[in-house]
């Protein structure tokens, strides 16, 4: 499957940002090592000039790396019409052991390379570079998990075989009558609806307060809930609105809502997810990490702009997720 042109595309955006990593690694452990601002000496400027090549190329890397997690589910999507019985993502990602491991490390990454490149403007924002061996030791610990990342990503492209029968996604999320290998047969969409607009009211709530009060320490309690709700959406999209998208109350699938004939709102949805979830989450790591006095005038306005992009987005969302379901459920019609 390497010769596909959507593998070739991955593969070689990988391949770019190992290499941007790697001699951007040896500059971080540089800097650990000798970083001196007050030196004049030819190793500080020779390293001042390399921290600001290599973090910005890392930083358009990392960019990179996030935009591999749409471009993943788009390969799986055209990998579908290769592999016998798939019909969707979802049977390309259970056609091997390696396809939904390498989704999870890369919407896990998304946030944690997002993070970094917040880290990384506040950095370069300040002549004193604040932040600069915390943020390379950021990177260092980042290593490992982009290594994962890519090469779960090369071994799924590398064990895909289109001769083995796959599932399509109404075996996997279909009800437990239908197959002993459903992902989410016995869920309560009640209890998931619930948990919900639950969650979602509570963290427009909490963010409300925040915007009001400047609660600092309130942003660290809710990281925790928009953690929760982004597991709850996930959920609640498989197993209850995503059947009302398709005007099908068996087919349950969270990759079909990316198609075409639905008008691509799924794409929407987890934009909107993922770009909130990031903001209202990211805060408390940003106010954990960014902790120099010069820059807490910057850190207080940007988690204010958080809160309040991170309440428009789930408001986005949630009227997204919502509108088939309303339609269906309260007004009788398409």
């Amino acid at each position: 499957m390497f010769l596909n042109s959507w593998s070739i595309a991955l593969s070689f955006l990988s391949l770019l940002v190992v290499l941007i990593s790697a001699l951007a690694a040896k500059t971080a452990i540089n800097v650990i090592r000798y970083w001196d601002l007050s030196s004049d000496s030819n190793r500080q400027i020779r390293l001042e000039n390399e921290t600001w090549l290599a973090s910005t190329l890392v930083q358009y890397a990392l960019a990179f790396q996030i935009l591999s997690l749409l471009l993943y589910v788009l390969a799986a999507d055209q990998f579908s019409q290769f592999i016998a019985g798939a019909m969707c993502a979802t049977g390309s990602f259970t056609a091997n052991g390696f396809g939904l491991p390498a989704l999870a490390v890369k919407l896990i990454g998304v946030f944690l390379y997002g993070l970094w490149i917040v880290v990384n403007q506040f950095d370069i924002s300040s002549e004193n570079y604040p932040l600069l061996k915390r943020k390379y030791i950021f990177l260092l610990c980042l290593m490992p998990l982009l290594l994962v990342d890519i090469t779960l990503q090369t071994l799924y492209i590398a064990n895909i075989e289109p001769d083995i029968i796959t599932s399509c996604c109404a075996v996997v999320f279909g009800d437990s009558g239908q197959s002993s290998s459903n992902l989410l047969s016995a869920q309560s969409q009640p209890l998931i609806l619930t948990l919900f607009y639950g969650l979602a009211l509570m963290l427009l709530c909490l963010n409300g307060i925040q915007l009001k009060m400047n609660l600092m320490p309130l942003v660290h309690i809710t990281a925790l809930f928009w953690i929760c709700f982004l597991l709850v959406s996930f959920l609640a999209i498989t197993t209850v609105f995503s059947s009302y998208v398709y005007c099908m109350p068996y087919h349950r699938c969270p990759f079909c809502i990316l198609k075409k004939e639905y008008h691509y709102i799924g794409l929407f949805q987890y934009l909107t997810l993922l770009l909130s979830v990031f903001f209202g989450a990211g805060a408390s790591p940003v106010l954990l990490i960014v902790k120099a006095r010069e820059l807490q005038g910057s850190v207080n306005r940007y988690i204010r702009l958080s809160v309040g992009i991170s309440s428009l987005l789930l408001g986005i969302f949630v009227a997204l997720t919502s509108y088939h379901f309303v339609v269906y459920r309260f007004l009788g019609g398409e």
